[in-house]
C-alpha cells in the first residue's frame, strides 16, 4: 500500500500532472471570457435587434389597410369537394369572418 501512495504522489509530481493542471487553469479562464463574450453580445447586438424588429413591424402594422379585400368567385378558390369535420362544414379551421370568404361570398354581405 505504501508503494502505491508513493508511486501517486510521484505521479501527481510529474511534469506532465503540471502540464495538465495549467491546461485546466487556462480552459477555466477561456471558458470566463466566452461567458463574458456572450453577455456582451446579448445585451449589444440580440436585444437591441430585436427592439428593431419589434419597431418596424408595428410601424407595418401602422401603415397596414384594415379593409376587407374584395370577393372575386375564382373557381379554383375555395372548392369544398366534402365538408370540414367540424362546424357547419363550410368554414375552415382557422376561419377568420373578415378576411375569409366563403364559397359564395364574405359572411354577413349580399351581393
Amino acid at each position: 500500500m505504501a508503494a502505491l501512495g508513493r508511486l501517486s504522489q510521484l505521479l501527481l509530481r510529474s511534469p506532465l500532472a503540471q502540464t495538465r493542471r495549467q491546461l485546466s487553469a487556462v480552459a477555466a479562464e477561456h471558458g470566463e471570457q466566452a461567458a463574458k463574450t456572450w453577455k456582451i453580445l446579448t445585451f449589444v447586438i440580440a436585444l437591441p435587434g430585436v427592439a428593431v424588429c419589434m419597431l418596424n413591424m408595428y410601424l407595418k402594422e401602422q401603415q397596414h389597410s384594415h379593409e376587407q379585400p374584395e370577393f372575386v368567385p375564382y373557381s379554383h378558390l375555395r372548392i369544398r369537394s366534402k365538408r370540414f369535420p367540424w362546424g357547419d362544414g363550410n368554414k375552415s379551421l382557422f376561419h377568420n369572418p373578415h378576411l375569409n370568404a366563403l364559397p359564395n361570398g364574405y359572411e354577413g354581405h349580399e351581393d
